[in-house]
């Protein structure tokens, strides 16, 4: 691999980690190249997920997320690979298999639930409705 493109992908990188910081996430760019971390994620930071970065023009998607499952599976802690990838002059873009965002939409779903369920429970707590009054 040549330098330029070291760089590139450590930029890229960086930037990744600064987006998700820009959404309230503690990420930080890994320093797997020293082997300081045990995480062969790219970034962490996302609970849950093993990052993948890759900003390339020739988009190879399934190498990548071949190798974001291995390295997620080496790691045994459950995490989820995504691949989180771009190109010259584009939108960051996620690529993960069915499976896995199945489970994410899941957890999604069950948290919307629990949210709907606790907000008609605290409607009902704090707004009697007028019948209640009449009984």
């Amino acid at each position: 691999m040549a330098v330029n493109s070291k760089q590139k992908g450590a930029r890229f990188e960086r930037t990744l980690a600064s987006k998700f910081r820009e959404y309230g996430y503690d990420a930080r760019r890994t320093a797997q190249y020293c082997g300081n971390t045990g995480d062969a994620s790219d970034v962490v930071g996302l609970p849950g997920i093993h990052v993948e970065a890759k900003h390339a023009e020739a988009m190879r998607l399934y190498d990548w997320i071949d190798q974001a499952k291995r390295d997620a599976a080496a790691n045994g802690n459950g995490n989820i690979p995504a691949v989180f990838h771009k190109k010259n002059h584009a939108e960051i873009l996620v690529t993960m298999t069915l499976d896995g965002f199945m489970k994410l939409y899941k957890e999604y779903e069950a948290n919307m639930s629990e949210i709907a369920e606790d907000e008609a429970a605290y409607e009902q707590q704090h707004n009697p409705r007028k019948d209640d009054d009449n009984a």
